[in-house]
């Protein structure tokens, strides 16, 4: 039985992904790393400050450290998500959805507090969940299952009783290593990336979200 609802965040709200991938691009190439949009696809899930530590182990460069250009790339995106941030389609429908069934929501994202404010700001969402988690209070980030398992205990729900909704791989593969069913809406660059399969259910969009979909994974 389903008794509790956690959004991801990124590429699930809101479609802040794409601020990521440029904000890493400019960044790392400052230092000297060409990164691609595909590098930065694979990595989408992790915390930023893993990704930094694992170019920078592989790459190390002079000048600003590992921590300082972590926190460049989360500036510049928060920045974004002040400017640009709008909630995806489907969203608002979603969570009068589960809202209607009387579950908990709550929020267990890869990324910082500063961005959980930000968001929660720019698509008027405070209050909403019950509950806002952030990876970087974890020892380990997404596709470890530690966020949701912490947020699970904060909601007051087993993990195998609550629905991850998830646009990563990495998000899947923490989702349901939490032992939690898993709602997937990847973006359409990684739609098609078989190992998405593991998710419970894949949708193109929070839209498409139905009463059958919901007897699916409830059941």
């Amino acid at each position: 039985m389903i008794a509790a609802v956690i959004f991801d965040m990124d590429g699930v709200l809101l479609d802040s992904e794409p601020f990521w991938r440029r904000a890493e691009i400019q960044c790392f190439a400052d230092v000297g790393i060409q990164l691609t949009e595909e590098q930065c696809l694979q990595t989408q899930g992790i915390r930023m400050a893993e990704i930094t530590e694992m170019y920078y182990s592989r790459s190390p460069w002079d000048g600003i450290s590992p921590a300082a250009l972590t926190q460049k790339v989360i500036d510049e995106v928060a920045e974004q998500i002040g400017l640009h941030g709008r909630r995806l389609a489907g969203v608002e429908g979603a969570l009068s959805f589960f809202e209607g069934k009387k579950l908990p929501l709550g929020l267990a994202t890869s990324s910082p507090e500063k961005h959980i404010e930000a968001v929660l700001r720019a698509l008027d969402l405070n209050g909403v969940f019950k509950v806002t988690y952030s990876a970087d209070r974890e020892p380990y980030g997404k596709p470890h299952p530690g966020v949701y398992l912490t947020t699970a205990k904060a909601l007051g729900v087993a993990p195998q009783n609550c629905l991850a909704i998830e646009d990563s791989v990495n998000g899947v593969l923490a989702a349901k290593a939490a032992r939690m069913k898993c709602l997937a809406v990847p973006e359409e660059k990684v739609r098609q990336d078989p190992r998405f399969a593991i998710a419970d259910l894949k949708l193109n969009s929070l839209s498409e979200l139905s009463d059958a979909h919901w007897a699916k994974l409830a059941s």
